[in-house]
């Protein structure tokens, strides 16, 4: 490892939920594996957090250091003043805050950023998994506009001499759009988690499933997975859907299964443990991801390594990117065309193994490794006080 990157010793997140949170999703599991990879390397690494029932304030997980308050809105708050107490400490030369000052701090901004520019200057880094645009009405009139000011007008204005990371080229161009300057974006894809070997020699279901792997929350729109399963029913015998996922909108989608009349046709698997995560993938015929908006869509490739294509919107941005269009999934426009693609990839049983095949294959180019490796290139350019744009790709090994 050379000299400069041995200069980058400590590193703060800023995060509203974290893996272990009940509404954690795939935006918090990039921020975890990248510090778990970070701190590996020798990096001291910080989460700010929210809290949440159950939770300790101050835990130790994978290497990073995690320090929670808060909740979902005053979580904003409380990191805020942690950080300008650290600050302010570490300005006045108390030894126990210059131990651990940041050299960059990446804000992750769910909707709602941190603000640590005011604090840390062009030391902070923001990222974007996706904008918010389509998703705020879910917050109430109130925050929703509020929150969409933030992030459409407040936010650009602020951090407009900030470095963006964001995670797929769809976003960047969201981005862009709401006046970010596009040579301050780089775009860090994320990893993969390597399925159990045992899970990926297990045998496909012999019967047609259907699996979504998602939080249960409304701009994932999981109701067109439940719709269509429906309307295939009758045609496809047997036709069963598996949902793999927790959230606040379950109970809605366990009285829209009932509703169609098709309860017994749908599982709903709440929260599993990796191992049950990857059986249920492996067992599947087809993934489906409905989702309104996405940065990236991490369970695709999660899918991919089990040889399961994905189908998505292609309005969602994200998985634009995530999924190659007739090589290793299907993108549809609309719900119709959702029904029709995924009637016909559980007939085609050749043309759903070459796109499993082909999305098998593109998922071993995926490793959390070479996503840190890329993260801590645009930090370290961070901390140099440059910029960087463009897809970001981890730097050669050295010889």
């Amino acid at each position: 490892m050379s000299a400069v990157r041995r200069e980058l010793n400590a590193v703060l997140l800023l995060c509203w939920r974290d893996t272990g949170h009940p509404q954690g999703g795939g935006s918090e599991t990039y921020v975890q594996r990248i510090g778990a990879q970070l701190a590996a390397s020798g990096v001291t690494v910080t989460l700010r957090t929210a809290r949440y029932p159950g939770a300790p304030r101050h835990e130790v997980v994978d290497g990073v250091r995690i320090r929670r308050a808060g909740g979902r809105y005053t979580v904003y708050i409380w990191a805020l003043l942690a950080m300008a107490f650290a600050e302010f400490g570490a300005r006045l030369g108390l030894p126990r805050w210059r131990r651990v000052r940041p050299d960059v701090v990446v804000d992750t901004q769910n909707g709602l950023p941190f603000m640590a520019r005011l604090l840390y200057g062009r030391r902070s880094v923001v990222l974007v998994h996706h904008c918010h645009c389509e998703l705020w009405p879910v917050a109430g009139p109130v925050m929703g506009r509020l929150g969409w000011l933030v992030e459409s007008t407040v936010s650009p204005r602020l951090h407009r001499r900030s470095q963006y990371v964001t995670v797929s080229l769809p976003s960047a161009r969201d981005l862009v759009a709401l006046g970010v300057d596009n040579k301050r974006i780089a775009v860090v894809r994320n990893g993969l988690d390597e399925a159990p070997a045992p899970s990926l020699s297990g045998p496909r279901a012999a019967a047609p499933r259907v699996v979504v792997l998602s939080r249960l929350v409304p701009h994932k729109q999981i109701e067109d997975a439940i719709d269509a399963v429906a309307r295939l029913r009758p045609r496809v015998p047997g036709l069963h859907l598996d949902i793999v996922g927790g959230g606040w909108w379950r109970q809605r989608l366990v009285d829209h299964a009932h509703k169609l009349g098709i309860a017994g046709a749908v599982t709903f698997h709440g929260h599993v443990d990796d191992v049950t995560k990857h059986q249920l993938l492996q067992r599947a015929w087809v993934h489906l991801l409905p989702s309104r908006k996405e940065g990236w869509g991490l369970a695709v490739i999660e899918a991919a390594q089990h040889g399961v294509p994905t189908i998505g919107y292609r309005s969602s941005g994200g998985l634009s990117d995530s999924i190659i269009d007739g090589v290793t999934g299907m993108m549809v426009d609309d719900r119709v065309e959702l029904v029709a693609r995924l009637e016909q990839l559980l007939s085609d049983s050749v043309l759903r193994d070459q796109l499993g095949a082909k999305a098998q294959a593109r998922s071993s180019e995926f490793s959390w490794r070479q996503s840190a490796d890329a993260m801590r290139t645009v930090l370290e350019v961070v901390q140099r006080g440059e910029v960087v744009a463009g897809v970001v790709c981890p730097p050669p090994p050295e010889a």
